[in-house]
């Protein structure tokens, strides 16, 4: 079976690709590298034994993207390509819009006309908005308080009324929640460029000395400490989701969150990345982010019913893997 990743050169899809390969599949990324490197490609190579066949294009080219369906007999797609950061969506909105929603669409569309019809979306709990209970679960209300999170909220009303119009599609919707974490290998693992915008990335290059001090946004919210509370998720268990996700049997339009199922606040992650690796981090609260919320955590019961999915790794073991990803890659 041949699965086109998009995306697969970024943080959870690499880690997907290395999951599928393992599980025997055949991968083809489309990548337009912005937010990812070229090597990565090499470093899954390293991991599994196996190559990918790689196409640096950008979804919003419909006609390249074309091209990759004409050469290649995609039998799935798993959609993780698009911009990504909540803060960043505040301050560019339009260009996150445009590039999320065009590029999804033009995938939608070479779907149709090559007649692909399993696909896995990557969205994210921020559909939820700022839940006015916990643990989340699939059936809350949605709602969103950042153009990211609107996008991923649209995209997946497109794949509702799509299922609506043709149900011999085949559609999950992954909601997941705050991946961290690395490949044990150390070659794969998450490393923006610049300032990061995801915490566990933010505590490396602090770590590392690469920047003097991580910046904490808030210590008054309504939590055990009065920052933000957030399920973190080993990226390995996720990309295990991901494969579950391509090898259920039940057809239709599925949801499932995917987190832990327990809450870890940023203090807490700092705290406990300092233990387990016996590093100091430098650190210091600043006011909130626009759009960030109080709390947020999963009910993984679906999932777990239904996909057979149950998390493996602590937050011990992703702070572990984090740190040992970056030192090999320092």
């Amino acid at each position: 079976m041949k699965v086109l990743v998009t995306g697969g050169c970024g943080y959870i899809g690499s880690h997907t690709t290395v999951e599928l390969l393992k599980e025997g599949y055949e991968v083809v990324i489309v990548d337009n590298l912005i937010n990812s490197k070229r090597d990565v490609l090499d470093k899954i190579k390293k991991i599994t034994n196996k190559s990918v066949t790689f196409y640096e294009i950008d979804l919003c080219d419909k006609e390249k993207l074309r091209d990759v369906f004409l050469k290649e007999e995609i039998s799935a797609v798993i959609h993780f390509a698009g911009l990504k950061a909540v803060g960043e969506s505040v301050e560019i909105p339009i260009r996150y819009y445009k590039n999320n929603l065009v590029s999804t669409l033009n995938l939608l569309e070479c779907m149709q006309e090559f007649n692909v019809k399993k696909l896995v979306f990557s969205s994210s709990a921020t559909v939820y908005g700022n839940p006015k209970t916990l643990p989340i679960k699939e059936d809350f209300p949605l709602s969103t308080t950042n153009p990211y999170g609107t996008t991923k909220l649209m995209i997946e009303e497109i794949l509702k009324d799509l299922y609506h119009s043709d149900p011999t599609f085949d559609i999950t919707i992954l909601r997941y929640f705050n991946p961290i974490g690395a490949d044990k290998s150390g070659l794969l693992g998450e490393d923006p460029n610049g300032i990061p915008n995801n915490l566990m990335p933010y505590i490396l290059k602090v770590a590392t000395g690469k920047l003097p001090v991580l910046n904490i946004f808030g210590d008054d919210y309504n939590t055990v400490d009065g920052t933000g509370v957030r399920d973190y998720i080993h990226v390995l268990d996720l990309a295990v989701g991901h494969v579950l996700s391509l090898k259920n049997q039940k057809t239709g339009l599925k949801i499932y969150n995917l987190g832990t199922g327990r809450g870890t606040s940023v203090l807490e992650l700092v705290k406990k990345f300092e233990s387990v690796n016996n590093i100091k981090v430098n650190y210091q609260i600043t006011k909130r982010r626009e759009g960030d919320i109080d709390a947020c955590y999963a009910s993984i019961d679906k999932a777990h019913e239904e996909l057979g999915f149950t998390p493996r790794y602590t937050i011990e073991d992703m702070c572990l893997d984090s740190y040992n990803f970056i030192k090999n890659n320092n």
